[in-house]
């Protein structure tokens, strides 16, 4: 009887989590892990902030004995070139073919580039999505050398944090009239332009650039308010997903490749998990995330639906962002749309708060900053769906751990 082959398809945290599920829930057929960089499946959040610095250990996920232990097959700095559904093949970049019975897509995405912007000048124009590219940015941060940070979401004000910090001046460039305002709204971002501007950070909202050029040993970035000049520019302007080949391929995509709740793809033994996945999510409905625990969560999903389990990942989406000596913590989505209510608890403008999101009385949503301890105790909120007063939650007298109620046993 022919062993069962289950192909892994990106070196990521979400492959990484699929095939440690795989062995962990008795699978012993073939496994095989492709990823197109050099290095092991690692994780990517070091990369702004202690990767960058030069202070964190390696970020791989596993070391290099648990594959041989666990009988996980690697192919690191391999790519992908086709898949053949009917067949269920794929076909390496070197022209090789491998079939599966099961194959998990989990190949995330690329650092968006800008036309005309990207090509100026290799050396000092960065993006910001691998081992490498973190690697060749930390050569160029240097004290008293100017950074331009273009983009102040999560991993452009998290690189202007890690700079700052080595002593580099740096300048956010970001045409929204706050940082981070996409994700946490205007006034939350604002809380962040604050921070920033207290550590030294230029930042510059409502601005566009137009253009960037060479200019002896450094660039000249324009704008459509003037000219500034730098050392490094980084590029942070989102992420863009590894969809071509699953598109040739007739894999439905449409911003991601589109899975149901399990993580499956309406093609038989195809999955996705991960970065690349447009997520049916039981709570949120169709959307994408690039968050950490939601990509580990998802790929053991996938893996255990590769496996037949018919399970869901329906779990609330959490994710944290580390900038200077504060902590970003987020429990089940920080928009507004859909809530009754948002409860404020602490001072905003002194960047300590919890915000929560209430729909029919109960909390649905919780997002803190340095408040570790009370979004812990939100998430418990979130998990256990007791009602909770606003003025419970607002009054900072009232412990929230003690709002938490078991539900009764039958």
């Amino acid at each position: 009887m022919t062993r069962r082959r289950f192909v892994i398809v990106g070196g990521g945290v979400a492959g990484a989590s699929a095939a440690s599920t795989l062995r962990r829930e008795g699978f012993d057929g073939e496994v095989l892990l492709v990823g197109d960089e050099p290095h092991l499946p690692y994780e990517r959040p070091p990369l702004s902030k202690e990767w960058l610095a030069g202070t964190a250990p390696s970020p791989a996920v596993y070391p290099e004995q648990w594959y041989a232990d666990n009988a996980v097959e690697p192919l690191t700095g391999t790519r992908v070139a086709g898949l053949d559904v009917t067949a269920r093949r794929i076909t390496l970049g070197d022209g090789r073919t491998v079939g599966y019975d099961a194959v998990l897509i989990a190949t995330g995405g690329q650092a968006r580039r800008i036309p005309g912007l990207s090509d100026v000048d290799a050396e000092r124009v960065h993006h910001l999505r691998t081992r490498a590219d973190s690697d060749a940015l930390r050569a160029r941060l240097r004290p008293g050398r100017r950074l331009v940070v273009l983009g102040g979401g999560f991993v452009g004000c998290e690189v202007a944090a890690t700079a700052r910090t080595l002593g580099v001046e740096v300048t956010i460039l970001e045409m929204a009239a706050a940082p981070l305002e996409r994700a946490l709204g205007t006034e939350l971002g604002g809380v962040f332009a604050r921070i920033h501007r207290a550590a030294g950070v230029e930042l510059r909202c409502g601005e566009r650039v137009e253009s960037v050029a060479r200019n002896g040993d450094g660039l000249v970035v324009h704008t459509d308010r003037g000219t500034l000049e730098c050392s490094t520019l980084l590029v942070a302007a989102g992420l863009v997903r590894d969809t071509e080949v699953w598109a040739a391929a007739g894999v439905p995509c449409a911003d991601g490749v589109l899975v149901d709740a399990g993580c499956r793809t309406d093609l038989p033994g195809v999955f996705a998990a991960g970065d690349v996945a447009a997520h049916e999510h039981p709570r949120y409905g169709r959307l994408r995330v690039e968050h950490h625990d939601s990509a580990v969560r998802q790929g053991a999903v996938a893996a255990r639906n590769m496996l037949g389990a018919g399970v869901v990942f329906d779990d609330p989406h959490w994710f944290w962002s580390d900038q200077y000596e504060h902590t970003l913590q987020s429990y089940g989505g920080v928009g507004e749309s859909g809530l009754d209510a948002v409860v404020v608890r602490g001072r905003p403008d002194e960047a300590s708060f919890v915000r929560f999101g209430l729909r029919g009385g109960r909390v649905v949503s919780v997002l803190g900053l340095d408040r570790g301890p009370e979004v812990m105790a939100g998430r418990r909120l979130v998990q256990s769906g007791v009602p909770v007063a606003a003025d419970q939650l607002r009054d900072e007298s009232v412990e929230l751990r003690r709002l938490v109620r078991r539900p009764a046993r039958a």
